[in-house]
């Protein structure tokens, strides 16, 4: 199972590398049309947008996936460990619920943008609010198997804040992000 998570987090990375890249190739392309030939892609800068719209909501996911987001975990390092893990459970239940609230917001506004398109591309609205449904459950199905790890597997808070690295693998209780 954790192979195929992997293998599917790496086309995740492809995937955002290649947001970036028409990103930044289209908004230098457009700006050299505009200023050298004084015209200009009129849908570049909506496929722009959308490109940094998933290039955001996909690098949440990632993001939290490999523990890279921001985190302040001051207080944890300064309570015994049955606290600790409490307020870990706490924050990861604070996390689902708030996933939800996404999940549940950004169905809505797909529902409701459903027959309206962006003027340029035509590109369904709903597109743009559904990938937050998407980063919602992702974000919550990362944060259940969180809870999984901490209860279930009886794995150490230090293990689950312990920053992954892309070409190695931390030892089970170092912390490689900034004290």
């Amino acid at each position: 199972m954790t192979r195929y998570l992997n293998f599917l987090f790496r086309g995740v990375e492809i995937l955002m590398a290649v947001l970036l890249a028409v990103m930044v190739l289209l908004m230098f392309l457009n700006i050299i049309l505009r200023f050298v030939f004084s015209t200009g892609f009129v849908w570049s800068e909506e496929i722009t947008r959308l490109s940094f719209i998933y290039l955001v909501y996909l690098g949440t996911v990632a993001a939290f996936r490999d523990n890279r987001h921001l985190g302040v975990d001051t207080l944890l390092e300064h309570v015994p460990p049955m606290v600790q893990k409490v307020l870990y459970a706490v924050v990861q239940l604070i996390i689902i619920w708030v996933m939800w609230l996404l999940v549940q917001g950004s169905w809505d506004l797909a529902v409701q943008a459903r027959n309206d398109v962006w003027v340029a591309t035509q590109y369904p609205r709903s597109l743009i609010s559904g990938v937050g449904v998407v980063t919602g459950a992702a974000v919550l199905l990362i944060a259940l198997g969180n809870l999984y790890r901490l209860l279930v597997l009886k794995s150490p808070v230090a293990d689950l804040l312990a920053i992954k690295d892309d070409d190695e693998t931390s030892a089970p209780g170092t912390r490689t992000s900034i004290d």
